[in-house]
């Protein structure tokens, strides 16, 4: 098979495809059906613990600080893997290892229960090593398949077509979690409760029985979800070029050589004043961005007054759809403004709406509440995204060792998801309140936007 041209708009669309096969990690998985599932599992329990570790959690904050532990492994272990690829040639095949992983994990989930809660945890840890770990050489290949210029555009190409490939398979897992019986799932009751019981009592059986059903429907959309991610995702390891091979060996001083590359990129930085401050403001206001994302169903289902469970989970399900609906359309808008007023510029004002949208979510308290805040998040998630990855890439040096530089990012990309996460747990679980924890991140937006505005216009060298 011939390499494709960098450029080439063949290239360009496989490498923007991947966004297509992985999202519905993040659209099912972490946003809305598994939030839903885990909930579910603690129905009957009047406090939402779970013994795990030898403590007792809240049901929030231990899967909070597992997501965190997760990116805390990432962040380690991303720098290794890294270097190796970029030593050996062969990033590709370390996109494709954690591709496969993650859609593994997606698969276990099915499986997943309380009564063997540490197994349940590994697949959950799983599916998300996988999705971010391949982001790691999925974000380095910007620079190599794409020119300056087309960066922005195919960046936000990528995030639209993530949100409506994994709108697809979302709408069809939530028409099977809906309608369980139209796609074959049991939803049957009792020969006994049906000729003797009375009018309550069978409304009651079929109730359950339909819960039962939407249950089981939410274990198979886990394994939809791994099987979509790995099956899609053969378009693009099909195009994108394995990565210059340098018929290299893995040797023991190979293995810690990411860390070595990290060092060397952060001594580059001193000389590079603009890319070294936006680092740093990118650092903290992902940070909060991160945490957002990552807590937001979790936040609607346990801090908003649903009238009911059947509303609870309607609700929710409207929220992620308004979301991934009004984000297209937000990463195609501020895709538009970046090129007109400036990354930076309308990075600050992305910035600005997240920052009010904490201070928002603290008194939010009725759906309608959540539905416009929803709305609002859609709006800045696939923008802020896509331009934080655009902009970087267009600060980086001339250089083809992109994957150190892109290794450089997700880590402090990853470290700031760590604190954001542990910290967002920590006052959750001590305070039993996730609004407080959410008001908590406004500060980290505000240093954010002040930290922007630092950012040099213009390249500056040999500066530190």
């Amino acid at each position: 098979m011939a390499e494709l041209q960098k450029g080439s708009k063949k290239l360009l669309n496989a490498w923007a495809f991947y966004d297509w096969a992985n999202s519905v990690y993040t659209l099912t998985i972490a946003s809305s059906i598994f939030p839903i599932f885990y909930s579910a599992l603690f129905v009957n329990q009047l406090e939402k613990v779970v013994p795990a570790f030898g403590f007792e959690f809240k049901s929030t904050a231990l899967i909070t600080f597992v997501t965190a532990f997760t990116f805390l492994v990432v962040s380690f272990t991303s720098p290794i893997l890294s270097g190796i690829a970029d030593y050996v040639g062969n990033k590709k095949n370390f996109m494709q290892f954690f591709c496969y992983i993650g859609g593994l994990g997606c698969i276990g989930l099915y499986w997943f229960s309380l009564d063997r809660i540490y197994l349940s945890l590994l697949f959950y840890f799983m599916g998300l090593i996988g999705y971010w770990g391949s982001l790691v050489f999925y974000n380095s290949y910007l620079p190599d398949i794409a020119y300056e210029e087309q960066q922005d555009k195919i960046s936000a190409k990528g995030f639209s077509m993530g949100y409506i490939g994994s709108v697809i398979l979302l709408l069809i897992n939530l028409a099977m979690v809906m309608k369980p019986g139209i796609f074959g799932f049991d939803i049957s009751i009792s020969e006994t409760i049906l000729k003797n019981g009375s009018e309550a009592e069978i409304e009651l059986a079929t109730k359950e029985a339909l819960n039962s059903a939407s249950f089981e429907a939410m274990r198979l959309s886990f394994i939809t979800v791994g099987l979509w991610w790995i099956l899609f995702s053969q378009y693009t390891f099909y195009w994108l070029p394995k990565g210059s091979s340098k018929g290299h060996k893995v040797t023991k001083d190979v293995v810690f050589n990411g860390f070595k590359e990290l060092k060397n990129v952060w001594k580059q930085l001193k000389q590079n004043l603009r890319l070294k401050r936006y680092l740093v403001a990118f650092f903290v206001f992902s940070m909060a961005v991160q945490t957002i994302m990552l807590v937001a169903v979790y936040f609607g289902e346990e801090e908003i007054a649903w009238a009911d469970s059947d509303e609870k989970t309607m609700g929710l399900i409207i929220s992620i759809l308004i979301i991934q609906i009004v984000a297209v359309v937000g990463a195609v808008l501020t895709s538009r403004a970046s090129s007109k007023f400036g990354n930076i510029k309308t990075l600050i004002f992305v910035n600005f709406i997240w920052m009010s949208l904490c201070f928002y979510a603290y008194f939010m308290i009725t759906p309608t509440d959540f539905y416009i805040a929803a709305a609002c998040v859609g709006f800045v998630m696939g923008g802020i995204q896509a331009l934080a990855r655009s902009t970087y890439s267009k600060f980086l040096p001339d250089t083809k060792d992109t994957t150190s530089y892109f290794s450089f990012y997700d880590v402090a990309e990853k470290i700031g998801i760590v604190i954001g996460m542990v910290i967002f747990a920590t006052i959750d679980q001590i305070t039993g309140s996730m609004r407080n924890a959410i008001l908590f991140l406004f500060v980290f937006f505000l240093v954010g936007i002040l930290l922007l505005f630092r950012v040099p216009k213009e390249q500056a060298v040999n500066q530190t």
